[in-house]
């Protein structure tokens, strides 16, 4: 059976496994002034860790969370709980020397054991298991890369190994495989955590953007109908917010896509990453008593606007042809910050800042350097020594020459699809389908237009109101995303995800 390449309308529901297996929380909305010792912005991975290991230190805690708990990245991720970054290390060394890469791998391999604990010690349900997880190389071109990450991660001291038997259903040249590492049910294991941070003076808000952040002796944080005033604020919110721009143009947005599909056989008892191209990462797990294949891969820089079906079949046929899989019955993608010089931002959210400190660049690896991340701010902010943090600090400077600038491009930043032709918007629209959208010029101004399903057209400002990009359709989701920095937005222009806080402005529909 050959892999799918070409696509019609992509099968499953486009909808998280992870959410659709989670129950759903029901925290409160911000109301009022509320004091604490730290305010976090931010109820995922990073942001969640942080406010309960501040809270078992003695510190009280807000989350603010603009959606709902595990909705953000960490619920669209794979579950992969593993300091086995692909092939990170040699890429770390080669860009930043042996010594950066045994940090890098220290305080991933140091979060892996920390779900651990946290799971027994808080008594958290999330599918919690150890697994084996193998890079391996489907081909013999890649072994030698594969053998050269193996030897490194053992030289570093990680729980690394070559093997040439590496349990998939297929035949492949070889892997390095980590020992001991570890799968969860990703928002199951948020939810646990923000029942057990809320309470006891301590608070988890959902439904609540953040807007503002002022930093000075302390901070006040404006959100939803309140404000948050602390002494110490943690923005981890996936790309920040108050920055100025500047992380978002260090840690560019990259898109990923995955599927799950049912499996006739038991979960295997190991995850993997292809080191080949295309990339494929894999998981299996039993939720129901079925057991799902998630298979991941067809990532792109946000500012690509591609046509998702492609991808999401090309997976599809992938799980079909090598796992005989069946139908797909969920499929999702997510956004991540990218580094540009392989390494997460961990520290003060602006050089100047005083007590306003930042969480971003996780590399598509969030489960562990999220919560590596969490920990040194964490130490930090209970002014504990922390040997990982140098390494991340987010003020250091950018490794590549222009990197900085990268992502300030704003009104050059046109998406396909955007017409610079007449004025004339109803013909512009004219060919606009049921549930698509696209960027049009009238007199002048873009327009993000969008048709839906009783044919009525919505329109709103094509202008990120985060930096002044032009936004594109995004047709799998129905949003509108900026190729710059990652703000997405809804049909109708409220904020989805930022660094944007503000919404799109409306036009009046053509």
């Amino acid at each position: 059976m050959s892999e799918a390449t070409t696509a019609g309308p992509a099968e499953g529901q486009p909808l998280s496994l992870w959410l659709a297996t989670a129950g759903a929380t029901d925290f409160p909305q911000l109301q009022g002034t509320v004091e604490v010792d730290v305010a976090v912005i931010g109820g995922g991975i990073a942001g969640l860790t942080a406010a309960l290991a501040l809270k078992r230190s003695g510190r009280s805690v807000a989350v603010l969370e603009a959606g709902r708990v595990g909705t953000g990245v960490t619920g669209h991720t794979t579950g992969k709980v593993t300091s086995l970054h692909r092939l990170a290390y040699t890429a770390l060394e080669r860009s930043h020397g042996a010594e950066a890469a045994e940090i890098y791998g220290k305080a991933n391999q140091a979060a892996v054991e920390h779900v651990a604990r946290v799971v027994a010690a808080e008594d958290i349900s999330c599918g919690f298991r150890r697994v084996a997880n193998y890079t391996f190389a489907g081909r013999e071109d890649a072994l030698p890369q594969v053998r050269a990450e193996a030897e490194l991660a053992t030289r570093l001291g990680l729980p690394a190994a070559f093997t040439a038997d590496v349990p998939l259903p297929f035949p492949v040249a070889g892997a390095v495989r980590f020992d001991d590492q570890a799968q969860i049910h990703a928002v199951q294991y948020l939810q646990g955590m923000a029942a057990r941070v809320d309470g006891g003076g301590s608070f988890v808000f959902e439904g609540t953007r953040a807007v503002g952040l002022q930093d000075g002796p302390s901070v006040r944080v404006a959100a939803g109908n309140g404000t948050v005033l602390a002494a110490d604020a943690i923005v981890a919110t996936n790309v920040p917010f108050g920055d100025r721009g500047r992380l978002g143009a260090l840690c560019p947005p990259h898109r990923s896509y995955i599927v799950a599909a049912a499996l006739d056989a038991p979960p295997l008892d190991a995850t993997f990453i292809s080191a080949d191209e295309p990339m494929r990462s894999l998981l299996t797990v039993q939720l129901n008593g079925v057991t799902y294949l998630l298979t991941g891969g067809g990532g792109h820089p946000a500012a690509e606007h591609v046509d998702p079906a492609p991808r999401f079949a090309s997976l599809a046929g992938y799980a079909h042809s090598r796992f005989g899989a069946g139908p797909v019955a969920y499929r999702w993608s997510t956004q991540d910050a990218m580094p540009s010089d392989g390494l997460p931002y961990v520290g003060p959210l602006n050089p100047d800042s005083r007590h306003a400190f930042v969480i971003t660049g996780l590399r598509k690896w969030g489960l562990t350097n999220g919560m590596a991340a969490a920990l040194m701010l964490t130490d930090l902010l209970n002014g504990t020594p922390n040997e990982w943090a140098p390494l991340f600090d987010s003020n250091r400077a950018p490794l590549l020459p222009g990197a900085a600038a990268a992502g300030h491009t704003t009104a050059d930043s046109t998406p396909d699809g955007l017409e610079n032709g007449p004025d004339d918007v109803a013909r512009q629209t004219a060919d606009l389908a049921l549930g698509d959208g696209k960027v049009i010029d009238s007199a002048g101004t873009s327009m993000a237009c969008y048709r839906d399903q009783a044919g009525d057209i919505h329109a709103v400002s094509a202008i990120c109101t985060h930096l002044g990009c032009t936004v594109g359709f995004n047709r799998e989701d129905r949003t509108w995303d900026c190729p710059c920095h990652g703000s997405r937005f809804t049909v109708d222009g409220k904020v989805i995800q930022g660094p944007a806080t503000e919404d799109l402005p409306p036009h009046p529909a053509p």
